[in-house]
C-alpha cells in the first residue's frame, strides 16, 4: 500500500514538473501576467463569500453534482461575470450543454457583448479535449481570466467505458488537469472544472468521477446536490483556498441564473 502511494505521489510530482516546463514558454512578459483581478464573482452572495471574494485567479475549482444541479448555469454565470470585468472565457463544451438560450436568460442586456468574450470549443473524444490542452497556446491570448471545461470527465467516462486497462485513461486525465492547474498559475486565470458523479459503494452519497485526481489539483471543491424542494440545490463548500472546510449553502435556480436562496 506505501508503495502504490509513493508511487503516485511520484506520479504527480512529474506531471507537474512536465506541466511547469511545458507552460513557462507562455510567459512573454510581467504584463502577459500581471494580476487581472483577484477573483471573479460566482454570482452567489454566500457562495462568493465562502470562497472569499468567488473564483481566484491562478487557481483551480471544482464544482461536481448530478445533473440538473445547476454546473452549467453556474459556469455560464462566471463567464458572465468574467466579461463583465472585461475579460475572455475559454468555455470546452466537453459535454454538449452550453445553451446560447440560457446564456441569453443570464445576460439578455448585452448577450452579444458577452457572447463575444465567449471562446466555445467543443471537443468530440477525450483526445480531441487532451489536444486543446496541450494546444491553449492557441485560444489563450490578451485579456483572458477564466478557463471552463464543462465536465471535464464526461468524455474521459465514455473512452473508459468497457475497458479493463484504465491504467492508461486515468494517467491521461491526470496530466490533462495537472496542465490546466499549472496554466491557471502560469497565466493567472481561473480554472473552473465541472464533474459528473458516482455512486460511492456502501454510503448514499456521490462523489466526482475521478475523485482523488480532480480533488488532488483543485485549490476550490464545491458539490451540488438536490433537495426536496423544486429547483434548490445544496452546495457543500469542501475545498476552499486549498484548505478542507464544511460549509452548506442553499442556492435557488432561477431563470436568470443561480443565486442565493434565503431560508
Amino acid at each position: 500500500m506505501l508503495t502504490a502511494i509513493f508511487d503516485l505521489m511520484r506520479l504527480h510530482l512529474a506531471l507537474a514538473t512536465e506541466a511547469r516546463l511545458k507552460f513557462k514558454r507562455y510567459i512573454r512578459s510581467f504584463d502577459d501576467v500581471k494580476v487581472l483581478t483577484r477573483w471573479i464573482p460566482t454570482g452567489c452572495v454566500s457562495l462568493d463569500r465562502a470562497l472569499g471574494g468567488g473564483l481566484k485567479t491562478g487557481g483551480t475549482a471544482l464544482l461536481y453534482g448530478e445533473a440538473e444541479t445547476g454546473k452549467s448555469t453556474s459556469a455560464m454565470q462566471c463567464a458572465v461575470n468574467s466579461a463583465h470585468m472585461g475579460y475572455k472565457t475559454l468555455y470546452v463544451d466537453s459535454d454538449g450543454t452550453f445553451s446560447p438560450e440560457r446564456l441569453y436568460q443570464i445576460t439578455p442586456k448585452d448577450f452579444e457583448e458577452v457572447s463575444d468574450s465567449i471562446i466555445l470549443t467543443k471537443p468530440s473524444t477525450f483526445k480531441e479535449q487532451a489536444e486543446i490542452v496541450d494546444n491553449l497556446e492557441r485560444y489563450i491570448g490578451g485579456r483572458f481570466g477564466l478557463i471552463v471545461l464543462d465536465t471535464v470527465t464526461s468524455l474521459y467516462r465514455a473512452e473508459l467505458d468497457g475497458k479493463k486497462e484504465t491504467f492508461s485513461l486515468n494517467r491521461e486525465l491526470n496530466r490533462q488537469v495537472a496542465a490546466l492547474a499549472q496554466v491557471s498559475k502560469a497565466l493567472n486565470v481561473s480554472v473552473l472544472l465541472l464533474s459528473q458523479v458516482r455512486s460511492v459503494i456502501g454510503e448514499t452519497d456521490v462523489a466526482p468521477v475521478a475523485t482523488r485526481v480532480l480533488k488532488f489539483w483543485s485549490d476550490v471543491v464545491i458539490s451540488l446536490a438536490r433537495t426536496g424542494r423544486r429547483n434548490i440545490v445544496r452546495a457543500s463548500v469542501e475545498k476552499s483556498e486549498g484548505k478542507e472546510t464544511r460549509l452548506v449553502l442553499y442556492l435557488a435556480i432561477e431563470e436568470d441564473g443561480i443565486h442565493d436562496h434565503n431560508l
